[in-house]
């Protein structure tokens, strides 16, 4: 994982050459590996006087968020599955969150994904469901197929609609993008009256800057369908970093246009083993309709092997 110090810079790299008009705060919170991003419009500050007041940090309590993860469980199919002290560790990582993404579910039966969400309520104290796709990657230049799914507890999130990008035609992705739409239930289990869509995605690492790249795309043609729908989250494993995409080709992508705020920086570490790499990424459109805490973080707590995975989970909030 970059140093603390690392991640600062790259976050106020970010706050002057993605979001502008907008102003970035930082702070550190307590609790380990968690950074807090405040976005203010400029309409907040006093544009007179070219200054910029810093909010307070929110003490906020679980009930408050609603915690949204992404996690790419490395191969995740019936060996996997067979291995109880594995999925242990990976059912007490799904319950850390609201919502978790997960991407590279291999399994040709395509039971795993049921099994784990059974072993994910057999370890709940509530209820757990899933949106789940179809499996991607068909095009005949592909070699394997994976799906998505996303993991949700049932008294937070409630599920519109799931489906995946129609690549067809254009053929940009090797695994297809899973879009997912959630309305945000309040503390009460009642409708926020706020809802979104996810976007997840597993790139090819060989052609990573062409798949971030069109994931503009999908976003364009989402929001031709659905003019209403301002609110949204792509997330997933971009292998955004290292060999397979560099500073620059990413500060040239569509994807880092005022329209997007990236939440994790370049200098992040997503990955389990030696390696130094910001593969694992969360992009929303602006601060998601007031409802962005600007909290977020590379879960290492919960695992330190590869046998689970050699990603971490990323998550961020929302205020419920």
């Amino acid at each position: 994982m970059g140093s603390l110090d690392g991640y600062l810079q790259a976050l106020s790299l970010v706050a002057i050459l993605i979001l502008a008009p907008m102003t970035i705060h930082l702070a550190v919170h307590k609790e380990e590996n968690t950074v807090f991003v405040f976005v203010e419009s400029d309409e907040d500050n006093d544009d007179s006087e070219n200054e910029t007041v810093a909010r307070e940090i929110p003490e906020l309590n679980r009930s408050e968020v609603a915690k949204i993860a992404t996690f790419n469980i490395q191969t995740f199919g019936k060996t996997k599955m067979g291995k109880p002290e594995v999925i242990s560790v990976l059912v007490e990582t799904v319950l850390q969150y609201d919502l978790v993404s997960v991407q590279e579910i291999r399994d040709i039966d395509q039971l795993v994904p049921y099994q784990f969400l059974d072993e994910i309520n057999n370890q709940s104290n509530g209820t757990w469901d899933m949106l789940l796709s179809e499996r991607s990657g068909k095009q005949e230049d592909d070699t394997y197929q994976e799906q998505y799914a996303y993991y949700y507890n049932t008294t937070v999130f409630s599920p519109i609609n799931g489906t995946l990008y129609n690549d067809s035609e254009s053929d940009l992705f090797q695994k297809e993008p899973y879009l997912g739409s959630f309305e945000l239930l309040n503390a009460s289990g009642n409708s926020s009256g706020f809802d979104f869509t996810l976007i997840t995605i597993h790139t090819k690492p060989a052609i990573a800057m062409e798949e971030i790249n069109a994931l503009h795309t999908v976003v364009q043609d989402y929001q031709e369908q659905n003019p209403e729908e301002t609110d949204i989250i792509i997330l997933g494993d971009y292998n955004a970093d290292c060999s397979y995409a560099s500073s620059e080709e990413l500060w040239s992508s569509p994807m880092r246009n005022t329209n997007y705020t990236w939440l994790v920086p370049d200098s992040a570490d997503t990955t389990v083993s030696s390696s130094d790499c910001a593969y694992d990424r969360i992009v929303t459109t602006g601060d998601l309709s007031g409802r962005l805490v600007g909290t977020w973080g590379i879960d290492m707590s919960s695992f330190s092997t590869s046998n689970v995975s050699d990603h971490y989970p990323v998550w961020f909030d929302l205020y419920r």
